[in-house]
């Protein structure tokens, strides 16, 4: 069977993508919701069509065979897949390809990578499966280096060991989430982590960004589930001992979660497993109010019920989701378990969403054993357009809509307050930059002292201006989260695009540190240039 491509400048799959019928009946939704004449969506860039500057060095003879210069690649690893890079690359804007892509097969090649990247100043950029949305992969550099090469670890792709008496995994960083699954589903286990992104991105991704997944209680953040890392730096190898728990010192494997790849490149990791679920129990709660929707929530994040997913979708958000009518909020409420039925659990939550004015979906409360429970109602199709949400954008790109996200995480005390100043700064910069547009709420994550609410936001572009009107939208988010107590990402990462918010919310010293720990790690500051750590000349 052929291998299904890559889009190289959208979403996931070329054939995946949403057909010209499809576009069309977004577009005329979209009309009718900002009240202006039709949209018509535009064609989407062709290979042939890209003007890529030539490569600016060779790799030695030594290195040639791990290296390519194929257009498509060099077109596919130029960019991550945030909003400000669909754009670009659908009209045709790719001025800073890396070079060369370099596909190292083990540690030993990845080092020779290294050592010829330091000695002839070219930056170094790993890759995972490219869906960074902060600018964490592309080749932004200086003038100091001679170039630039990403460093792809998708050969770097087998779970190498399986200890199911310890439920653990040593799991090569390119393996991709698919991959990963197929491999430990024999074993009846499972990493249980499974971000937007699951199918198009790596284990060594999740790691480099702390990735959060799509569980919203207990093991959000894949920190959660590490034992230990083998990671390659330029001045050589680090490995942390494989435990369960260790109280002696700071954490090797935390110096390196969310690095980006501006320390070193994550290899492999021993990671903790799951036994698969086999009972699960789900419904979904309506609210007329949406404060009384947050109250329910706070409850039960501080019940100790751990559910599985606590989604709670403002009216638009569950209107936009087709999980709701728009008039009321829904909560998608979610247990499993590989142990134990669960009707105490969801029977509680649903008292608690009650207490607070909820009105339950009382026909779905009882467990159930098969794999699909939660796939219908409600909670299914929120799951469909959450999957289904990074190709609907790539749509809207091509029909001159303004369709991105951001993410945060406050405490609950501040949530009230810190939700109207956002959506107050936000909707203030849609009408001066759009003149119309909308922003919805979500959690999607809670925890018993704050939520992570997810900024969606929908509004009509100018073509050809898109860039400009998003940053200004995206700045006045960023000003206000950082100035009302937020964190700048929950799970995004920082990457080149959050480094000026970044610095505002680490204290200067640790900057500092960061940036001692990077000279030691990386003397010739080719890694991952400019992210989360400014270059240092």
């Amino acid at each position: 069977m052929a291998q299904r491509k890559f889009s190289f400048w959208g979403w996931g799959y070329e054939d995946a993508a949403l057909d010209r019928g499809a576009q069309r009946s977004i577009a005329a939704a979209m009309s009718r919701r900002f009240g202006f004449s039709e949209l018509e969506p535009e064609e989407g860039p062709k290979l042939d069509q890209l003007e890529l500057r030539s490569p600016r060095f060779r790799p030695p003879s030594s290195l040639e065979n791990l290296c390519t210069d194929e257009p498509f690649e060099r077109a596919r690893h130029h960019y991550g897949r945030s909003y400000r890079d669909i754009v670009r690359g659908f009209r045709r804007q790719f001025p800073n390809p890396p070079d060369w892509i370099a596909y190292p097969t083990n540690d030993t090649e990845l080092v020779s990578i290294l050592d010829w990247c330091t000695d002839q100043s070219i930056a170094a950029i790993p890759f995972g499966g490219g869906s960074s949305v902060v600018g964490g992969v592309e080749a932004r550099i200086s003038d100091r280096f001679r170039g630039a090469i990403s460093i792809d670890l998708s050969k770097l792709d087998a779970v190498l060991e399986i200890d199911r008496e310890s439920r653990a995994a040593r799991i090569q960083a390119g393996i991709y989430g698919p991959a990963l699954e197929a491999a430990l589903r024999p074993e009846g286990l499972t990493l249980r982590h499974f971000p937007q992104s699951f199918e198009f991105s790596t284990l060594g991704g999740w790691l480099a960004t702390r990735s959060g997944g799509h569980y919203a209680t207990q093991n959000t953040h894949i920190d959660d589930f590490v034992e230990s890392m083998r990671v390659v730096t330029p001045s050589g190898v680090i490995e942390s001992r494989r435990l369960p728990g260790s109280g002696a010192g700071p954490s090797t494997d935390r110096a390196f979660l969310g690095s980006e790849g501006s320390l070193g490149v994550i290899t492999e990791a021993w990671m903790r497993l799951q036994d698969r679920p086999r009972f699960r129990a789900s419904t979904s709660v309506r609210f007329k109010d949406f404060e009384a929707a947050v109250g329910a929530v706070r409850a039960i994040s501080q019940s100790a019920l751990n559910p599985a997913n606590c989604r709670l979708l403002d009216a638009s958000e569950a209107r936009n989701s087709g999980a709701g009518d728009g008039e009321n909020a829904v909560l998608i409420l979610g247990f499993e378990s590989a142990d134990h039925e669960l009707d105490p659990w969801i029977q509680r939550a649903a008292e608690l969403c009650r207490d607070h004015g909820g009105e339950v979906d009382e026909s779905t409360l009882a467990t159930r054993k098969d794999a699909d429970a939660s796939r219908g109602g409600a909670a299914g199709a929120w799951r469909n357009a959450f999957l289904g949400a990074p190709y609907m954008r790539d749509a809207m790109v091509a029909i001159g809509v303004i369709s991105e996200t951001f993410e945060t995480a406050v405490t609950w005390d501040r949530f009230a307050e810190f939700d109207a100043a956002l959506k107050l700064a936000v909707r203030k910069a849609l009408q001066e930059v759009c003149g119309a547009g909308e922003v919805s709420c979500r959690f999607t994550h809670v925890y018993p002292d704050g939520p992570a609410p997810y900024y969606t936001v929908l509004a009509p572009a100018k073509r050809g201006s898109e860039i400009a009107q998003w940053d200004m939208i995206k700045q006045a988010a960023a000003d206000a989260i950082i100035a009302n107590g937020g964190t700048i990402t929950h799970h995004h990462a920082v990457g080149r695009d959050h480094m000026p918010w970044y610095e505002k919310q680490r204290s200067e010293r640790f900057g500092a540190a960061m940036g001692a720990m990077k000279l030691e790690l990386d003397p010739g500051q080719i890694l991952n240039p400019g992210v989360l750590i400014k270059e240092m000349r």
